[in-house]
């Protein structure tokens, strides 16, 4: 997953792999893809009000890791509010991937799709037919849970190697199937071997490692590259494997050494402001390394996001990270929280997870990409509900 130009605070940078921001001593590239909003897209006022039918409150559905309690429709917070549109545009590129969703939702995507150039109206009254909301809860019963955000990075990159970037971006090593967990992050830096079997494979270099780091912890970034006319061209990392070793957070280090009061990315950084010879360490510190894969950016196609573990482009404030073993890719659900930043109360698709998204409520919201979606992923965590609106 997980997946953004930075200068934002990062409390979640001590345990967590994604909702995490960065701010870099170097100033972040602007970019003009829009953040997501931090509300809802408003119905429109003139829109008819679509009373919902009393429901035959169905069995609770067990999951993996969760339970589904059927509800009234009654129960969704702003249920009459959000204008839909967006939600759906995302649920019909779920669709795009049917095989991958449960077989009774993947039937009623081509219903979706007919949908798509409705109102708001319409699509709502479409969803009190066909579907029915469900409360989910750990399997204690516990309703309430935790949202956070995540963002795509933009940088900017270069395809060789000099003075002013020298910080490699990978693509996958042909050996990394042969071995399992595959080098460290300092032993791809210091062994011979692990140094060998990388040579040649640098997609581009960034200008501070740390900003390597960052991409890596979000899973996938754009990045402008000047061509030799001078002019820049941007395009997508996406994640394209692990060494398979385990994540270790930089900030928990420094908390665990005694190092730093500040685990947020602007402490980190400060840290390493006064302590630039220890920089290596802090890298190491954390073992884990993302492998990438480049991918055109088609001028259609820039404000869609990165695909997401379901396979299909994100929808920036419309798709969610989950826990697969909680809520299945491409499950409509509507989102409820309220917090200090913002207040949620909108459809969103379960369309991507992440290593530190576990548990029954719990996501991660997409939140766009460049620096003010860095922004707002940095400062999201607040409480969090959500109802899965599955078939009847």
């Amino acid at each position: 997953m997980g997946w953004g130009a930075a200068a934002v605070m990062c409390a979640l940078i001590v345990g967590s792999l994604g909702a995490c921001g960065s701010s870099p001593t170097k100033a972040p590239v602007e970019d003009r893809t829009p953040a997501a909003s931090t509300s809802p897209t408003p119905a429109s006022p003139d829109a008819p009000v679509v009373v919902p039918p009393k429901v035959e409150i169905g069995p609770t559905i067990v999951q993996a890791r969760s339970r589904w309690v059927g509800v009234g429709w009654d129960a969704l917070p702003g249920l009459q509010q959000d204008a839909l549109d967006q939600g759906w545009r995302a649920w019909i590129k779920s669709c795009e991937r049917s095989a991958s969703m449960p077989p009774a939702l993947a039937a009623l995507c081509p219903q979706a799709l007919a949908l798509a150039n409705a109102d708001a109206a319409g699509q709502r009254a479409w969803m009190f037919r066909h579907l029915q909301p469900y409360r989910v809860e750990s399997l204690q019963g516990e309703s309430q849970g935790l949202l956070t955000a995540y963002y795509e990075p933009v940088f900017e990159a270069s395809r060789t190697p000099n003075a002013h970037f020298s910080a490699p971006i990978y693509a996958p090593p042909a050996n990394l199937a042969s071995r399992k967990p595959w080098y460290t992050r300092k032993e791809m830096d210091t062994l011979p071997e692990a140094m060998s079997a990388l040579k040649g494979r640098a997609l581009v270099y960034f200008g501070d490692p740390v900003d390597a780091l960052v991409l890596q912890i979000q899973g996938s970034g754009r990045i402008r590259v000047q061509q030799a006319d001078g002019s820049f061209r941007t395009s997508r990392l996406a994640f394209a494997g692990t060494n398979d070793q385990p994540y270790k957070s930089v900030g928990k280090w420094l908390l665990d050494q005694g190092l730093s009061k500040d685990a947020t990315w602007p402490g980190i950084k400060a840290w390493l402001a006064r302590n630039p010879q220890r920089q290596q360490e802090l890298l190491w510190s954390n073992p884990r390394v993302v492998f990438f894969r480049e991918e055109t950016i088609k001028d259609g196609d820039a404000e869609a996001g990165p695909r997401g573990a379901q396979g299909v482009a994100l929808s920036a404030g419309r798709s969610i990270a989950v826990d697969p073993g909680s809520i299945p890719y491409g499950t409509p659900v509507w989102m409820s929280s309220t917090g200090a930043q913002t207040a949620l109360q909108q459809l969103v698709i379960a369309q991507d997870t992440g290593s530190a998204i576990t548990g029954a409520v719990r996501a991660d919201f997409f939140a766009g990409s460049g620096t003010q979606a860095g922004e707002l992923a940095g400062r999201l965590k607040q409480p969090l509900q959500m109802w899965v609106l599955w078939p009847k």
